[in-house]
């Protein structure tokens, strides 16, 4: 099996659309960054070079790439205890993917027009995320009380409710004779701001 000229473009064509990518991925210091992106952009355009030279049809190609770009994919996915974290970098993995094999075809156009299209979304559109998240921003607090007495947690919980901010999630524990409770809010930033300055004043507070 040889590789043509055509195939040498491919792979440095993919080796652009990659880095174009990756760039952003490396710039938000992301897990999968620069370097992965473009070798997963990479591997992509070879396996279909190879699997079309051996006479291969394009549905197997597609069907092995995903298959085992998945499990790469959901090795950058975390959940804690009230998030999910790596979805978005999964994505972008999972669709450079697809670009790879966008170009190993000679679909060169679309394949750098993908490319672009993805680092705008991922850059451009972080801005109206930002934005989102002053109206409706989301934060964990660890609060761990002097006591194991119900009251202070009533009156943490009147606190949050009188800024307007949202409880999405709470877990409550006990060590030491000392109560800890974990609470998930959202809300407008500011507030939560606020709620920050509120706690820190709370007598009955041990360390937030």
């Amino acid at each position: 099996m040889e590789f043509a000229q055509s195939d040498i473009i491919k792979i440095l064509l993919s080796i652009v659309c990659g880095s174009i990518i990756g760039f952003e991925r490396e710039y938000q210091n992301k897990t999968a960054g620069f370097r992965t992106i473009i070798l997963i952009c990479l591997g992509s355009t070879i396996f279909t070079i190879a699997s079309l030279k051996m006479g291969g049809s394009d549905d197997r190609i597609a069907a092995n790439i995903v298959t085992g770009i998945g499990f790469i994919g959901a090795g950058v996915i975390f959940k804690n205890d009230f998030d999910v974290k790596g979805l978005t970098t999964a994505a972008v993995i999972w669709i450079t993917a697809a670009i790879g094999m966008i170009v190993g075809i000679n679909q060169y156009l679309m394949g750098v027009a993908l490319a672009v299209i993805v680092f705008i979304i991922l850059s451009l559109f972080a801005r109206f995320e930002s934005y989102i998240d002053i109206l409706n921003h989301r934060i964990k607090y660890s609060i761990t009380f002097i006591n194991a007495d119900l009251r202070n947690l009533q009156q943490v919980e009147d606190l949050i409710n009188s800024l307007e901010l949202k409880i999405k999630g709470r877990v409550v524990s006990k060590k030491d004779h000392r109560l800890i409770v974990i609470f998930q809010i959202s809300g407008n930033k500011n507030k939560i701001k606020k709620l920050s300055e509120k706690l820190i004043s709370i007598e009955e507070i041990y360390q937030v």
